[in-house]
């Protein structure tokens, strides 16, 4: 993940905090959402045709073909991409379905026909192609994520929000906002977290230091995706998964639960991502 991340070989005073800590959080999502009283965590990478894990994620002699069964049997989820890219048909969506374990959920990223090219006009036909391969996913759906382009600013969002009022209700989504204008107010981008608020989809928080803005810590829905910049194993990585974990503690000891917490590892190359997770995992038993 690019956006936001910083050159630590360049920037590396940056993480050099003694304690670091999220902005208060602001639950603004509608009254009456049903949520469970316990909330699921799950954290994974964003593919499973990593080289570098042979000998660790995946045996050193396994073929390509094996890798999804092993990262569904080490991760919770994975940020889908392949989506991002290219529509698939639910046959190949239950293929890979097929290949995880009970709990194993998809975060599938929208088509970037619908996002970036056709920026939501006239794109109902990739939309429904979109949705019949995800439902075919099952049980293993997780929250799907529209990533805005970086220059998709609050005053362009007419078509956005004519896009957002026809998702379907039942199919959890959040979006991700990269353009500055969205963290800063102003009207038209209120009108945009105030329609997320009430229709309960979800806004993806990135947490990477070169974007303080990014976190910003708006729940509109009572699930939560969170795209995790890593540096690698720097101290400040640990110190940050601390945080979201005591997030996640205060938010379930104030009877407000989210339903799930999905965290998004990106690494350098996703080399680190397995000890960023387990990590992760460590922190928040």
């Amino acid at each position: 993940m690019k956006f936001g991340k910083i050159d630590i070989n360049l920037e590396g005073e940056k993480l050099d905090k003694d304690h670091w800590e999220l902005p208060e959080e602001k639950i603004e999502w509608a009254d009456g959402l049903d949520f469970k009283k316990k909330t699921v965590t799950r954290s994974g990478g964003t593919s499973w045709r990593i080289k570098s894990w042979r000998g660790s994620v995946y045996p050193l002699k396994d073929p390509m073909r094996t890798w999804a069964n092993h990262y569904g049997k080490r991760f919770g989820n994975i940020e889908f991409n392949a989506t991002h890219y290219r529509i698939y048909s639910p046959e190949k969506m239950t293929e890979w379905a097929g290949e995880m374990p009970d709990e194993f959920v998809f975060c599938p990223k929208f088509p970037a026909i619908i996002s970036h090219y056709r920026r939501f006009n006239n794109c109902e036909g990739p939309t429904d192609d979109f949705i019949e391969g995800i439902l075919a996913l099952g049980d293993k759906l997780g929250p799907a994520f529209l990533q805005l382009p970086p220059h998709y600013a609050p005053k362009h969002s007419e078509k956005l929000i004519q896009y957002l009022n026809n998702w379907p209700k039942e199919i959890k989504m959040a979006v991700e906002f990269r353009h500055a204008a969205w963290f800063q107010g102003g009207e038209e981008a209120e009108t945009v977290w105030k329609l997320l608020s009430e229709k309960g989809i979800g806004a993806v928080i990135s947490d990477t230091v070169g974007r303080p803005d990014a976190l910003h810590m708006r729940l509109t829905a009572p699930f939560l995706l969170v795209r995790f910049g890593g540096y690698d194993g720097h101290e400040s990585d640990g110190k940050r998964l601390n945080a979201w974990c005591t997030l996640i503690k205060k938010l379930m000891a104030a009877g407000t639960p989210l339903d799930s917490f999905d965290l998004l590892v990106h690494s350098t190359n996703s080399e680190f991502t397995p000890e960023t997770c387990s990590q992760f995992e460590a922190i928040n038993k």
